[in-house]
């Protein structure tokens, strides 16, 4: 029964979208944030992908346990800078080694989403870190996503923060 309904809702959202005209805008919301970090690409990597020391300078994914190999389940812990609080298990998507980095989940035209770390060298000392994330699905626009693109700038300005601290020049312009 409670599939049925939930089906339903569905196919009400669906409809409802699509008559208004703004299937992609209400079924659709993506997140783009990006910093240049004065860190050759390869520390940039080695700070990202060394989750178990997230909690010491990481203020929106304050938790990330699991093997980070694509394929595997993640358990994600998020405090927004709202105050919201929640843990997520997304797999890991996608992983080439000082290029990206992708978690994500969810029921495929409900709710899923793709969060992804891409790094681009812009030179041998500085690196452009893309932090972004996709939601689709028809329950996209019932979904409170304001405290997520301020939470990614905390963290995206935390790491700069954390290779500053490993003496990787703050002030360097990339």
């Amino acid at each position: 029964m409670p599939r049925q309904i939930l089906l339903a809702a569905g196919l009400v959202a669906t409809m409802t979208a699509c008559q208004a005209g703004t299937t992609e805008q209400t079924m659709r919301v993506a997140i783009d944030t990006s910093i240049d970090l004065p860190a050759p690409v390869h520390v940039v990597w080695a700070a990202l992908t060394d989750t178990a020391a997230y909690p010491d300078w990481n203020p929106y994914h304050v938790r990330v346990e699991g093997n980070l190999a694509v394929g595997e389940r993640l358990t994600v812990d998020i405090v927004k800078p709202d105050g919201h609080a929640l843990t997520i298990h997304p797999r890991v998507l996608e992983m080439q080694t000082n290029r990206s980095l992708v978690w994500g989940g969810g029921p495929w035209g409900l709710f899923r989403g793709e969060h992804r770390f891409d790094l681009e060298q812009l030179s041998p000392h500085c690196t452009r870190l893309l932090h972004t994330e996709v939601f689709a699905g028809i329950f996209v626009s019932f979904a409170d996503l304001d405290a997520i693109e301020p939470g990614y700038v905390s963290m995206n300005e935390a790491l700069r923060d954390l290779l500053a601290a490993a003496g990787h020049d703050r002030d360097t312009i990339c």
